[in-house]
């Protein structure tokens, strides 16, 4: 598929110029499409009944979780559905059962999702370790071989940062916590459908993802990734119907894995559409959504660094999907009203769920920055527009 054909699957690019992938995509019509014949056809509970549509439901979610697993190159029992990546991760924080002494390491670059559940185990006398990037957002392996321990449970890190857009050396990292017996976990909210993700590959324990960025598929999607013998030693936080096969006054017997971490009524639809989303996806093809974002990336990074007066933030060289700017002086708050008002863009400012990141690349205090965020719908005309509205505003703020 080219960019056009994306693009005429998504009507609201025919009304604004959208660049905030980071946040959330737009969802193409077949995926959509999918929601709908749930609704129109098929629109029953799964797992709950031995009718034909209530089995067609059930089955359908089930061809979801195959497709999911070949997506990463996962196995079936692997993939545990969740809302979104944050629920994916609090599942860890909480199902590892981790005590005092026990050891977290993690970067300054990470969104809150991927923070605030580890600080929060602090109450418990668990360490966290921050480990800091370098002045463009970047993860010096051997600051992490410093890091980890023998107390160190889980190394945690973002494969993108959703501030900045750079890039951590994941596979790298990966073999450093094997080679020290740690647990090892990657976000992949940022890199999942913008490019090929192995799960096997990574060396990671974890992987946690959305079902709404990159997979363009819808909201209240989501995935966690793991193998059934680390799903063995976790436990639930969400127990109810659907998590167990066996309850009696004072005992309950926990069902199979994965579905012991999906207690209650699933969102059914969306996942329906996630499925079609990863359909979708592999028909684009993963190679050409990489190659597209690479060289958009790097136009858009080129077309505001070249500008007098503004600051973008990261390399060109280890960034991917996010240009992250500021006008010298400027609230960035202020800038993107100004870019939704004038010329329909839309982007996010702010400190992006990432305040560390923020304060670490000393935009904090200024209320964060500018973020511009791409997938395979957008095109070199967009970037250009952007590049040229950025231009005027930067002329007109330095005249005032």
């Amino acid at each position: 598929m080219k960019t056009a054909d994306v693009r005429a699957d998504i009507p609201l690019l025919d009304e604004v110029i959208y660049m905030d992938a980071a946040s959330t995509t737009p969802t193409p019509k077949p995926v959509v499409e999918a929601m709908c014949d749930y609704y129109y056809h098929y629109n029953v509970n799964t797992g709950r009944g031995a009718y034909k549509l209530a089995v067609k439901a059930t089955q359908k979610l089930d061809e979801v979780r195959k497709k999911v697993a070949g997506f990463v190159n996962a196995d079936f029992s692997e993939i545990i559905f969740t809302k979104n990546t944050t629920e994916a991760i609090n599942m860890v924080a909480h199902g590892l059962k981790l005590k005092k002494g026990d050891k977290i390491v993690a970067s300054n670059m990470e969104h809150h999702s991927n923070l605030v559940p580890w600080l929060n185990l602090k109450k418990r006398g668990v360490e966290v370790e921050i480990v800091k990037t370098d002045s463009n957002g970047v993860l010096d392996p051997s600051d992490i071989e410093k890091a980890v321990d023998g107390n160190t449970k889980l190394l945690t890190v973002t494969h993108i940062s959703n501030s900045i857009g750079s890039v951590q050396p994941v596979e790298e990292l990966g073999k450093i916590a094997e080679d020290n017996g740690s647990l090892y976990l990657v976000d992949v909210a940022q890199s999942m459908g913008h490019m090929k993700l192995d799960f096997k590959g990574l060396n990671a324990d974890f992987i946690t993802s959305p079902g709404h960025k990159g997979l363009l598929g819808p909201v209240g999607t989501g995935f966690l990734c793991c193998t059934p013998e680390l799903q063995e030693q976790m436990e639930p936080i969400n127990l109810g119907g659907g998590t167990v096969d066996e309850v009696g006054e004072d005992d309950f017997k926990l069902t199979e894995v994965p579905y012991r971490f999906e207690g209650g009524t699933q969102n059914i639809s969306g996942l329906i559409g996630l499925g079609a989303a990863v359909d979708y996806v592999k028909r684009i093809g993963t190679k050409k959504i990489e190659k597209h974002g690479r060289k958009i990336t790097k136009m858009l990074y080129n077309e505001i660094n070249d500008l007098e007066g503004t600051e973008v933030y990261g390399s060109p060289e280890n960034i991917y999907g996010i240009v992250s700017f500021n006008i010298d002086g400027m609230n960035p708050h202020d800038l993107a009203k100004i870019l939704d008002e004038t010329r329909n863009i839309c982007v996010r400012s702010g400190h992006h769920c990432a305040m560390p990141a923020m304060k670490h690349m000393g935009t904090y205090e200024v209320g964060g920055t500018v973020r511009a965020s791409l997938h395979y719908y957008n095109t070199k005309d967009e970037v250009g527009t952007l590049g040229e509205t950025i231009e005027k505003i930067s002329s007109f703020w330095r005249d005032k």
